[in-house]
């Protein structure tokens, strides 16, 4: 080969483009291609259809009222031509149906990629692909196409070619056509539309669901028309005063038609998913079937609760709409969603997605997640913080107690403050200021992180955000924040919401079908203690009361408000562990309601729609969980603030409490004076060595400052130094310890399952005897007083009981000593 010389490569190169080029051209033979005489009759649409979860109820048909009048190419506005040439195919009065550098450049990409996705079509090849071709992504189809093309150009004038594309073209739902969309979008014909009208209806046809005027993104519509206007002024089909009259021009939409379209917010989210992953071409004539995961009985119930408390919010507290959410947390299955109150209601833009909307704050439905970042950092529900008027600020002195210019001091929603509470009580009563202060333990960073980990989408860069953060300083979606607490809901697991159960094309061959991809996000206790909190009726009591829209007997459901300080959001979600729902209550156009908080406005709707919703649901617990009771724990963590030095004396003996003095007799003694946190731990390692230096602490001066102040306002005097006892606990020893052995039943003895065990036990000890408890596999099954030790119990009664058991007897003595004796049994 190296003897070749270059007229020996040469030969060989042009030998092998020719090979290839007959091998191309061969295949291309073979190619079944429609005859063009077909092209008057337009391809076979058949309908997508979307269904509710039982694949019964259908919710929209795309096409079940299709639109399209056609009109000769002079009916047609010369805006409409000049703007669809201009965003579609510039070049459209100069090539012969294809444009070979897009050719090219689709051969190379295509045939590296094997897939169809770079094309380059022109508004002939449209025209092709729409009435003579299948939507199919292959290579093949696409040359099918080249060569139709560049054949209707020779059959065809541009201005008949232009009028076909215009005429086809889908604008959305059942609209075909510029003289359809004009009449359902601006009530005229597509000869009298004006120029900016034009642009819309160039803009559309790309992505007609996305880019819909009924829909969520009609900033984006916005941008895309000014674009068409702008393609229009470079290629000299408008002048500089039309282009900036017509950007100017404020275009007023018709409502749209009602038909028989079901949960249509729902719907038109579903349909902007299925074109941006199968096309806008297989979605208006692909004949998809969609089993969606909307659940469309309790659907229709959120439907009229929205609207009718809404309506009633308006006239009491000018909140004119509503949205609600809710999914399933073991699989993030959509099961309803409300974007509105009435999506036809012009007068709230009822077709506005609020559920989907990444632009609220969610005011203190956000705490959750900073509390959860927190006790993943150490702290636990008992650990408290004092809840005092502060200067957060470090720009400010710390007696500023005002929020202007760079200062940060804000307010609880009553204007009240507690002293000390405990992380439990902060979140559970949504008190603003403790919980300033877990963002600033917790992190800012990390807690955005978390939230992000756990579903919420729209927070971006952390450092934008600053310790309003934990009141809703930043802007989320409902649908976002639905899913995220389904974390919470799922002991620590997040699936991914999802809309779509199943998807099959005309043939009933499956193309997508519901995968669930669970990722875990937090350890089961962390989400445990959220849930354990926000179903803690005692402790929200003294903010929401005994009976709240909040507490529902004889179910666990954890909950959670938030109401912004501008009150133009209130919001609420709660859950069990088989449903999450969410709430929001505000105007559209953002103005404020009444300054109320979200119990009033937004709650009655929410536990409206959760009764019909549990009723349908089985009675399920969160499980429980143990509290951390470690004495190893700073003082701080476990609810002590009037100190942070720990002495604990046992009361009977009144001496050094050791290793064996019983929990029953020990007191604890706390010194050190009455401290901020700040001063005790180290923010970033809580259960580490206690901090060295406290004072470096940016917010360590704001912090005591607001404490000190409060010691002297409550005259509250902090424990005196006192003298540690001489000589160590002498009652709690081993020899005092009492002792109990089982007289029956004997080891290893055999019963059946209704069989009546009778227990005796012999006991002695320095001090007499207080109690004996019984526990079968550590369940507490009684427990006996003197003078008699005797018990009996049956198998049945015991939820525990297995093959195998263990009985335990446990003697406590009048000074807390305790001693076990245990014995196995056998279960048949």
């Amino acid at each position: 080969m190296r003897h070749l010389g270059k007229r020996g490569y040469l030969i060989i190169l042009l030998a092998s483009f020719f090979l290839f080029t007959g091998i191309f051209f061969v295949w291309v033979s073979t190619f079944k291609i429609p005859a063009l005489e077909s092209f008057s009759e337009r391809a076979i649409v058949e309908s997508t259809k979307i269904y509710d979860r039982t694949g019964e109820t259908l919710l929209y048909d795309v096409n079940q009222n299709l639109k399209r009048t056609v009109i000769p190419f002079e009916e047609i506005s010369r805006h409409i031509k000049n703007a669809t040439i201009a965003i579609e195919d510039q070049e459209f009065y100069q090539h012969n149906g294809i444009k070979p550098t897009s050719f090219l450049r689709a051969i190379l990409i295509n045939t590296t990629s094997f897939e169809f996705s770079q094309g380059g079509s022109t508004i002939t090849q449209q025209v092709v692909k729409n009435s003579l071709l299948s939507s199919e992504k292959k290579i093949s189809r696409k040359i099918k196409e080249w060569v139709l093309a560049l054949k209707l150009e020779k059959v065809l004038n541009k201005e008949e070619i232009l009028a076909a594309y215009l005429n086809e073209i889908p604008y959305g739902g059942s609209l075909y056509g510029v003289e359809e969309a004009s009449q359902a979008f601006f009530g005229r014909g597509a000869r009298e539309v004006s120029l900016a009208e034009a642009a819309y209806l160039a803009a559309l046809p790309k992505a007609p669901t996305y880019y819909s005027p009924y829909g969520n993104n009609r900033e984006k519509l916005e941008e895309r028309k000014n674009l068409v206007l702008s393609e229009m002024f470079q290629n000299g089909f408008i002048n500089e005063k039309e282009l900036e009259t017509a950007k100017a021009e404020e275009v007023v939409f018709k409502p749209r038609e009602i038909n028989s379209l079901k949960a249509p917010h729902f719907v038109f989210f579903v349909l902007e998913y299925l074109e941006k992953k199968y096309g806008k071409d297989a979605v208006e004539r692909g004949g998809l079937r969609v089993k969606t995961t909307l659940d469309y009985s309790i659907q229709e119930k959120a439907e009229k609760i929205a609207r009718t408390y809404a309506l009633e919010n308006k006239d009491k507290f000018n909140a004119e709409n509503a949205a609600f959410v809710a999914e399933d947390p073991r699989t993030g299955e959509i099961l309803l969603l409300v974007g509105s109150r009435d999506y036809f209601d012009e007068e709230i833009d009822g077709n506005f997605n609020i559920a989907t909307s990444p632009n609220r704050q969610p005011g203190s439905t956000f705490k959750p997640f900073v509390y959860a970042q927190a006790f993943m950092r150490g702290y636990t529900p008992e650990t408290v913080v004092f809840d005092v008027k502060t200067q957060f600020s470090t720009y400010c002195a710390v007696e500023n107690r005002t929020s202007e210019g760079d200062c940060y001091s804000p307010e609880n929603y009553d204007s009240k403050y507690r002293g000390p509470v405990s992380f439990r009580e902060a979140l559970a009563q949504s008190i603003n200021i403790p919980s300033v202060k877990v963002l600033y333990l917790a992190g800012i960073k990390n807690s955005i992180d978390l939230s992000r980990r756990m579903g919420i989408t729209t927070l971006s860069n952390s450092d934008q955000y600053g310790l309003t953060l934990v009141l809703g300083g930043g802007e989320v979606s409902l649908i976002d924040m639905v899913s995220a607490y389904g974390v919470f809901a799922n002991e620590g697991i997040r699936n991914p919401y999802v809309a779509i159960l199943e998807v099959r094309d005309r043939s009933g061959k499956l193309l997508e079908e519901f995968e669930q991809k669970p990722q875990k996000i937090l350890e089961p206790e962390i989400a445990l203690t959220l849930s354990d909190i926000l179903s803690d009726n005692e402790a929200r009591a003294p903010s929401f009361g005994q009976t709240s829209f909040l507490h529902i007997p004889d179910r666990d459901v954890a909950v959670k408000t938030g109401t912004t300080n501008d009150y133009r959001d209130a919001w609420i979600i709660g859950y069990t562990p088989s449903v999450v729902l969410g709430a929001w209550a505000g105007n559209n156009n953002n103005s404020p309601m009444e300054k109320r908080v979200a119990g009033f406005i937004v709650a009655p709707m929410w536990r409206a729609l959760m009764d019909e919703i549990l009723a349908r649901l089985p009675d399920e617990r969160f499980p429980e969980i143990a509290a951390n009771s470690s004495l190893d724990l700073p003082p701080v963590l476990r609810g002590g603030w009037q100190g942070g030095v720990s002495s604990f004396v046992d009361s009977i003996s009144g001496k050094v409490a050791t290793e064996y003095t019983p929990r029953e007799s020990l007191k604890e003694y706390l010194s050190g004076g009455i401290h901020s946190i700040l001063h005790w731990i180290d923010k970033n390692d809580p259960l580490g060595p206690r901090v060295s230096l406290p004072t470096e602490d940016p917010q360590y001066a704001f912090w005591e400052y607001a404490v000190n102040k409060w010691v002297s306002e409550t005259g509250i005097t902090p424990p005196l130094e006192t003298t540690p006892p001489q000589g160590f606990d002498d009652v709690h020893i081993p020899e005092n310890f009492p002792h109990i052995s089982l007289l029956s039943p004997s080891p290893d003895s055999v019963f059946s399952l209704d069989e009546r065990i009778s227990i005796s036990v012999s006991t002695s000890g320095r001090y007499s005897a207080l109690r004996v408890e019984y526990f079968v596999n550590d369940f507490l099954v009684g427990d006996s007083r003197p003078p008699s030790f005797s018990f009996s119990f049956l198998p049945s009664d015991v939820p525990v009981i297995q093959g195998e058991n263990i009985l335990k007897a446990v003697i406590t003595d009048s000074v807390y000593n305790k001693a076990e004796a245990r014995v196995f049994f056998q279960i048949f």
